[in-house]
């Protein structure tokens, strides 16, 4: 339509997730009288532009500031509210090729975090939720995973190039960085993280993200860059960066995207 129309009204609550399709108007509203609402809110083409409507019936041309912008996901964190979205919601899900029916897919529009397919993919104390993501939810250029490690555990030494940032929602542990700009990534070094701490880890930097507590779970929410994710690993810190092993698809997104077949 020439102007965003009546919008939906659709609940969000605590431990839920919703992504906005691009240049879709909408408006988030803390509609609770009593609790804040709070959101982790993930965008893609930084920096932003945004178009302001004046009002639910105000066509594109009165817009106050031009501009278009990517994909955006948000988890809500604490309290509850409303999002307002106009036009009829199409999941950018719907246009990727059709995968294997293992694939856990869900196109509403909120998500319940806690009834999203999780797993640990073989891995002893892991526990892995792909919360908007390329194969599964259609997003284009960012994806975001919710992860906890168990008392002990950590990720494989890796690497990937593309762009990852953590935030620690639970616990606190240690992660582990090498560098990039030598034959082999090295001595890491040991970088504490914390509970509401963040963290980014350079393009192609080996590292490993390790729950160094013994008595809790560390939990992170995880955002990268260019889905679906490339990763090479590593034996040790000793490896060049040249016998790195590439895992693609990687584990979450097997069932998703299948290995090649070797045809000889």
């Amino acid at each position: 339509m020439k102007y965003p129309g009546q919008p939906q009204e659709i609940p969000v609550f605590q431990n839920s997730t919703f992504t906005i399709p691009v240049n879709d108007p909408h408006q988030v509203w803390n509609s609770d009288e009593h609790e804040d609402l709070q959101v982790i809110v993930v965008i893609s083409r930084p920096p932003i532009k945004v178009r302001k409507e004046m009002e639910t019936r105000t066509g594109p041309t009165a817009a106050v500031a031009a501009g278009g912008g990517g994909h955006g996901a948000h988890l809500v964190c604490a309290g509850r509210g409303a999002l307002l979205l106009a036009l009829v919601v199409v999941s950018a899900a719907a246009f990727l090729p059709v995968a294997e029916s293992s694939c856990p897919r869900d196109n509403s529009l909120v998500k319940d975090v806690s009834k999203m397919y999780q797993s640990n993919y073989g891995r002893e104390g892991f526990s892995h939720i792909t919360i908007a993501g390329a194969l599964a939810h259609g997003m284009k250029e960012v994806e975001v995973w919710l992860q906890t490690f168990g008392p002990g555990q950590r990720t494989p030494i890796h690497r990937h190039s593309c762009e990852e940032v953590f935030v620690v929602l639970k616990g606190k542990g240690t992660l582990l960085l090498g560098s990039s700009s030598m034959k082999y990534p090295g001595q890491p070094q040991e970088i504490p993280v914390f509970q509401n701490s963040t963290f980014s880890v350079p393009v192609n930097d080996p590292h490993q993200v390790w729950n160094s507590d013994e008595h809790e779970d560390l939990q992170v929410l995880v955002i990268i860059s260019r889905p679906p994710v490339k990763i090479f690993t590593y034996d040790d810190w000793s490896v060049p960066h040249t016998a790195a092993k590439l895992k693609f698809p990687y584990f979450w997104d097997e069932d998703c995207l299948p290995a090649p077949k070797d045809e000889l």
